[in-house]
């Protein structure tokens, strides 16, 4: 495009979305939520497994993958389990899922139990797949649900301690190493989490990493009593945010993923306590980044680019995006309103923003699955 006012750039890719389907589409289906995508920029997402029934194995993933080819109006690479049910007890069976599955992860619960994640990762290093690992002691919770920090302290909120994340990051990083299986952590949010990641890596370990949009923009300084601030991991401290800026600029950070989680309004109406955890982000993530990050000078947009794009498909062998495209308007300032999402969940904390970078069009193998109209 000529107007100095757009660029195009390689088509987006999120490894760490929910959409929902099968077994709680009141939440999102894949269809809306690929839609979603489709509309901010993205032509492949990759759904996580906390779903009904749970894809641990061939029969229950293929259940998930007849949905996606149904109804899926961008490239959709499904997840498989690490443990049947995802409840910690038993490895699936790697070689049987590896063929369908994108990657191994039990998301939305932290493997507590280090002797089978040692066998989880020595399964998948011998069929060559990756383990991505949403990092979370339950013994360290307290029933906490924001973070354990300033504000948690001063409105009386049970809080969520940094180690309950940095410290599986730790003892994983350790076993990943001893096993040389390819390692991915989910969303961290902690300083301790990238000093971890940043040393293991320095040691040779086979270890790539992601953070959200969010934990790049806010802490907890602008939470606020309403359920669209609510997400887990929780919005960490000015300190921890911080830490995950200088993870972007030196390489520690690999990518940043949305992990787009839906729910329904009534689901994210009872404040901070009582709300699910989760919000949406497939169609803010690029207009608050680049906002936030790009025109600040924070990173560049090749950089961004990297970590929303180049890098995730790399890492995660998504299919190369030479024919995908995204054209963004990076001259004209609108304002984000959860009403035009494309996705049934409308709980952002980014509700209101004045952001400059809304997608205009989105190309996927040659064709044009989104086109911005007025609405």
């Amino acid at each position: 495009m000529a107007d100095r006012n757009t660029i195009t750039i390689p088509a987006l890719a999120d490894v760490h979305v929910h959409l929902r389907e099968p077994g709680f589409s009141y939440k999102e289906t894949i269809r809306t939520g690929s839609m979603a995508a489709a509309a901010g920029g993205y032509t492949c997402v990759c759904p996580m497994p906390n779903l009904n029934p749970v894809p641990d194995s061939p029969e229950n993933l293929e259940k998930e993958l007849e949905i996606i080819r149904r109804d899926a109006v961008i490239d959709v690479r499904p997840y498989a389990s690490i443990t049947k049910g995802r409840k910690g007890q038993e490895v699936v069976d790697v070689a049987a899922l590896k063929g369908s599955a994108v990657a191994f992860s039990d998301d939305g619960s932290g493997v507590q139990d280090e002797k089978i994640m040692l066998r989880a990762m020595e399964l998948i290093a011998q069929n060559d797949c990756i383990l991505a690992a949403h990092c979370e002691d339950n013994s360290l919770l307290d029933g906490g649900y924001i973070h354990k920090g300033r504000y948690a302290a001063a409105h009386g909120h049970r809080g969520i301690c940094s180690e309950s994340e940095w410290g599986q990051i730790e003892r994983d990083v350790k076993l990943a190493g001893q096993v040389g299986c390819a390692y991915h952590v989910c969303h961290i949010s902690t300083k301790e989490s990238v000093d971890i990641i940043r040393r293991a890596k320095d040691r040779g370990v086979n270890v790539t990493c992601e953070t959200g949009p969010h934990y790049l923009l806010l802490c907890e300084d602008d939470l606020r009593e309403e359920g669209r601030f609510k997400m887990n991991p929780p919005l960490r401290s000015r300190e921890d945010r911080d830490a995950l800026i200088k993870g972007l600029q030196d390489g520690t950070i690999d990518m940043i993923a949305t992990d787009h989680a839906p729910h329904s309004t009534e689901e994210k109406s009872k404040g901070l306590e009582g709300s699910a955890m989760g919000i949406t982000g497939l169609e803010t993530a690029f207009p608050v980044l680049y906002t936030g990050l790009v025109r600040t000078g924070i990173i560049s947009l090749d950089r961004l680019v990297e970590l929303m794009s180049t890098a995730p498909r790399k890492r995660f062998r998504l299919p190369d995006a030479a024919l995908d495209k995204a054209v963004f308007d990076i001259g004209t300032p609108f304002r984000i309103d959860s009403a035009n999402f494309r996705s049934m969940g409308r709980s952002t904390p980014f509700e209101g923003w004045t952001v400059y970078g809304r997608c205009l069009e989105t190309i996927h193998d040659g064709n044009t699955i989104y086109s911005y109209t007025q609405i």
